[in-house]
């Protein structure tokens, strides 16, 4: 999400079925990251599905940086 520093935003409605991490910006001036697969991207607003099944409404200019990632988690090697 990071390139030289600054906050990319590399998602749009088009990525819709693809699994991203978003970046929001929260009203209290923080940051949290959610990861999930885009349900839908309508009237400047996405639903992301979270890996435990629940929704999360993200409004689009709240976005700070997003980019896709992998469908599923890469396997961690030497642990079982």
């Amino acid at each position: 999400m990071h390139l030289s520093g600054r906050l990319v935003h590399r998602i749009g409605p088009e990525d819709v079925g693809k699994r991203v991490t978003v970046r929001i910006r929260l009203p209290e001036g923080g940051f949290t990251d959610i990861i999930g697969v885009v349900e839908s991207w309508e009237e400047g607003a996405l639903t992301l599905r979270r890996r435990d099944d629940s929704l999360a409404e993200v409004a689009e200019d709240s976005i700070a940086a997003s980019r896709i990632v992998p469908q599923t988690p890469p396997k961690r090697r030497g642990r079982p």
